[in-house]
């Protein structure tokens, strides 16, 4: 698809991690983003998201929302599932009346994390969180609504510009801590949400449909992404690892969730670039101080 020109409605592109990177992103194509925030349009009201299409009649709808409080979710499952299970399809549905391709965005948190080696899109899923559950019932219910012009992208530990997020929590412990301490037993594929964001792009640029893995190349730890956020930034702060059951959390994390990225590589005959550089662009750009 080429976008110079093109509308495109970005549902969580206001204010959301990866909404403003796609907003961007999109911008920087020579196409028209259309970024709403949730109170500019409710994905649970379908007359509210039926208005938005006719007032801005589209080229493409993006679903950029949804819950993603992992621990909350385990108190509030009904609001997760609504948002992460239920409006997806009646966002995908909305957009099959008008023939528009539809993006949506779910997550490593649907496998178990029981491998040693990058999830597939062809693994099974089997989350055992709410949040992982919620996201993984959204693809089904995608998959079940069959709308052939529907991209399924699965992220990973984002990070970027725009909103608060690990890196950044991180590197401002740094600054008043001398030591800080990171759990090292859960490894994933850190990804960065302006690469994400141009990365999407280069999806539709070859009109992929289906289920696609999107991430920065390489693995690591949150002990190791800390780590290196901290050496780049030159803080005088010692990153400390620690088992998981140091920080128990009431939802469970996969202790094993990177994510295999070769059917984009394969799409589009691009690569994407490691998080280490990613990392550090992001630091000396938009965090150091």
């Amino acid at each position: 698809m080429e976008l110079q020109g093109k509308t495109i409605l970005i549902l969580g592109g206001k204010t959301g991690l990866l909404g403003q990177a796609l907003t961007e992103a999109f911008k920087n194509a020579g196409a028209n983003p259309v970024p709403l925030s949730s109170k500019e349009c409710d994905i649970l009201e379908p007359l509210t998201i039926q208005k938005r299409l006719e007032r801005h009649d589209p080229d493409m709808l993006i679903n950029a929302a949804a819950y993603t409080q992992v621990d909350l979710a385990e108190d509030e499952e009904e609001m997760a599932f609504a948002l992460n299970a239920t409006a997806p399809p009646l966002l995908a549905a909305e957009a099959a009346k008008r023939s528009i391709p539809f993006i949506h965005y779910s997550t490593d948190f649907v496998f178990r994390g029981n491998k040693t080696t990058p999830y597939s899109v062809y693994d099974e899923v089997g989350a055992f969180s709410v949040y992982g559950i919620s996201k993984a019932e959204g693809e089904n219910n995608l998959h079940r609504l069959g709308y052939d012009q529907t991209l399924i992208i699965r992220l990973s530990w984002l990070f970027g510009p725009g909103r608060i997020n690990f890196v950044e929590k991180i590197l401002s412990l740094c600054e008043t801590r001398e030591s800080i301490s990171v759990v090292n037993d859960q490894t994933g594929s850190p990804s960065y949400a302006p690469d994400v964001a141009a990365n999407t792009l280069k999806l539709i640029e070859h009109d992929a449909t289906g289920l696609y893995h999107l991430a920065n190349s390489g693995e690591t730890t949150w002990h190791g992404l800390a780590s290196a956020a901290a050496t780049i930034a030159e803080v005088d702060c010692a990153v400390e690892p620690v088992p998981s059951s140091a920080y128990p959390t009431k939802a469970v994390r996969p202790a094993y969730s990177v994510l295999d990225l070769s059917r984009f590589t394969q799409t589009t005959g691009e690569t994407p670039r490691h998080w280490r550089d990613a990392l550090k662009e992001y630091v000396l750009r938009y965090l150091k101080k």
